[in-house]
């Protein structure tokens, strides 16, 4: 922004209570460490599941590399933190859920390949891909037109960027449809994330405005962002809008979501290049077509995200 999705490891007892609310993506998401929240409550992760019954598909199978066909496996590395894209639901020492690991896991299925999945910090992971760490990488990652330089994608759904503020404060009363709105105001965000990017390259709208400057402050841990936002040191938070929404849908967390403010396609990522995409892509549209794509999104409520096909490398939605 995806956009980078904030991937948490809460220690602690109440901090790993509040990691399923904490959805501030950023079409990546990838926090390491975490710090607990006012007000915040775990919620279970939803029984369904419609990843149960897919079964391999030839037709896409044979896409994939003849190596990776032999190996029958492949790495990924996942940047897990929050509802409704990746979480743990019951602490790190137990298997993580969400929308991501789904479809992740739904693919690799269709491909008749194993997953193996590390957990991995946002920043940390679309780098790694051209080091060959990893052979894909999952986190919300936007597609926009700088990642494209360096990095091929394989679209799944369609998310965005959003702003959230906490219950009750009038700093700002509408959605956002301008940044200018934001003047004046100070805006937590997730570092190295779309969110991040696109308030500092537009930093100077306010002058432009003759309106006082917004101010950015940037968190590696999407728990520190949401206690800033419930103490009064941020005025608004910028992150995924179906990260915020989510969020907001829970009553412990305090916060409003001020709507929709930039649509980006979100896909998994590859190096540049990657002889997997084309396999990918059959595997998403196979899930499309078959209907075990709209349970998993209906699952984790995300069925307005959903797109009609997957594509590679598609442009950035302007």
């Amino acid at each position: 922004m995806n956009i980078r999705t904030l991937r948490t490891r809460l220690r602690g007892t109440a901090a790993l209570a509040l990691l399923p609310l904490l959805a501030l993506t950023a079409c990546g998401s990838g926090d390491t460490g975490g710090t607990a929240a006012v007000g915040a409550e775990a919620s279970p992760a939803p029984t369904d599941d419609p990843v149960a019954a897919v079964r391999k598909v030839e037709s896409a199978a044979t896409l994939l590399p003849a190596d990776v066909r032999k190996a029958g496996k492949l790495r990924v590395g996942s940047s897990i933190g929050f509802p409704p894209g990746a979480y743990y639901p019951n602490g790190t020492d137990k298997a993580p859920a969400g929308q991501d690991i789904d479809l992740a896991d739904a693919v690799a299925k269709v491909l008749g390949v194993g997953l193996e999945r590390q957990d991995a910090s946002f920043e940390t992971i679309l780098p790694a891909l051209g080091s060959g760490k990893y052979d894909f990488g999952t986190g919300n990652f936007g597609v926009t037109a700088e990642r494209l330089k360096t990095i091929d994608f394989v679209t799944y759904i369609n998310d965005g960027q959003g702003f959230a503020v906490k219950k009750g404060n009038t700093a700002l009363k509408a959605k956002v449809t301008d940044l200018t709105q934001l003047c004046g105001l100070t805006i937590g965000t997730g570092a190295g994330t779309t969110f991040e990017a696109t308030l500092t390259a537009q930093k100077g709208v306010c002058a432009k405005a003759g309106k006082k400057p917004y101010d950015v402050k940037v968190y590696s841990e999407n728990a520190a962002t949401l206690t800033a936002l419930q103490q009064g040191r941020i005025d608004v938070i910028m992150s995924t809008i179906n990260g915020l929404r989510y969020q907001a849908a829970q009553p412990a967390s305090q916060t409003a979501f001020l709507g929709e403010f930039h649509r980006l396609d979100v896909g998994f990522a590859f190096k540049k290049g990657s002889p997997l995409t084309k396999a990918f892509r059959a595997a998403v549209n196979e899930l499309i077509e078959n209907g075990t794509y709209a349970r998993i999104l209906k699952k984790w409520g995300t069925s307005a995200s959903a797109i009609d096909t997957s594509r590679i490398n598609p442009p950035e939605h302007t």
